[in-house]
């Protein structure tokens, strides 16, 4: 057995694991191979505690608090001191979180380094201190931290890291992050944040009264397709990765572009007004943009 599968979970540790059927892109789709799915699982479950903890979606005084040795604290900041010197054992001791002792396995198999894990937890942090973005460069520096990470983690379980791709991957990552960040404008305003950088609010005369509106007037939507198509060139430059490899992991790095390109198409079928609702792509349209990405790389090789 490999990954999660390793360690006896918790209802608590079985509910973070259970939120990947409600993520925009498979977490570990049925046709990679069976370790494949346990380490990328493995990799969720730890991603997924920490946005949770970052979001403060855990229950006060709850299993996570007092796995991290925090029963009843409540201030993300503490919980994530605490969780990050819990992951520090999972390099060189014995992990209390469930989750962690399952991750602990796969960090060992592909001698993963803390780095990727570490940034994940900082972008969380950097969550509760920077709730304003004042440029572009500024919002991707943060996805550095809250995205980049994981796509080196995929490359890193599959044997398939090299410069070029980590490159090419982070282009990826950084893409999908601002498209997240563009189809939640309205919650992530609930939450006090807004991702769209001050210097474009300007640019397109938009307030933060005009983000908490119903619906967006015709500056919202003009901002927001001018974000979106900062996305589409990333994922573009991106694609390349896509047949960079063979196999199965060609059809699961396929399905990461081409589900943001379908959120993008989503988006633009709103008609960039995505304060009503968040624009998702349907599965059919996700798969024939799938398929784009697989025939593009195919051309250009």
């Amino acid at each position: 057995m490999t990954g999660t599968r390793q360690v006896r979970l918790d209802a608590s540790a079985r509910a973070t694991l259970d939120k990947a059927a409600h993520e925009n892109f498979p977490v570990a789709p049925f046709f990679l191979p069976r370790a494949w799915r346990d380490d990328l699982m493995a990799i969720y479950g730890y991603a997924r505690l920490v946005d949770d903890i970052g979001d403060s979606d855990l229950a006060p005084g709850g299993a996570d608090a007092r796995h991290l040795g925090a029963e009843g604290e409540t201030d993300p900041l503490t919980l994530l001191d605490a969780f990050e010197a819990d992951l520090r054992r999972v390099f060189d001791g014995v992990p209390a979180h469930p989750l962690l002792r399952a991750l602990q396995p796969t960090v060992r198999r592909h001698a993963l380094s803390p780095e990727p894990f570490l940034g994940l937890i900082e972008a969380n942090r950097q969550d509760q201190l920077v709730r304003r973005y004042e440029t572009y460069d500024d919002l991707v520096a943060y996805c550095v931290l809250s995205a980049n990470p994981v796509g080196r983690l995929v490359l890193g379980v599959t044997g398939t890291t090299s410069p070029e791709r980590v490159r090419l991957s982070d282009a990826i990552c950084t893409a999908l992050q601002i498209v997240e960040h563009l189809q939640d404008v309205a919650e992530d305003l609930a939450r006090d944040r807004v991702y769209l950088p001050a210097e474009d609010l300007k640019r397109f005369h938009v307030t933060e009264a005009d983000l908490a509106r119903p619906t967006g007037g015709a500056s919202v939507r003009a901002l927001v397709a001018y974000e979106a198509e900062r996305a589409r060139r990333l994922l573009d430059a991106g694609t390349p990765l896509v047949t960079s490899v063979d196999g199965r992991l060609r059809l699961l790095l396929a399905g990461f572009v081409g589900g943001g390109h379908a959120a993008l198409d989503a988006i633009a079928h709103a008609g960039y007004d995505v304060l009503p609702r968040p624009p998702r792509a349907a599965r059919p349209q996700v798969f024939r943009r799938a398929g784009a990405a697989l025939r593009r790389g195919r051309g250009k090789g």
